[in-house]
């Protein structure tokens, strides 16, 4: 599954960091999300979309 939440993040000016601490998840996650190589659980998408002030299906693209 695939991800926007590096470019979104970007544009809206948030740091790894700043992201992380305002969802309660450490970089490395944030890193691991933003890299595909970890798939949130369905509460922390629902959260990322929220901070990123857009959908999870915008957020997220589910590769068939």
């Amino acid at each position: 599954m695939k991800n926007r939440i590096k470019e979104l993040r970007k544009l809206q000016g948030y740091r790894q960091e700043d992201l992380a601490a305002a969802l309660g998840v450490s970089r490395q996650t944030i890193i691991a999300i933003e890299n595909d190589k970890y798939n949130p659980s369905l509460e922390l998408a629902i959260k990322l979309a929220r901070h990123l002030h857009t959908t999870v299906e915008e957020l997220f693209i589910l590769e068939v």
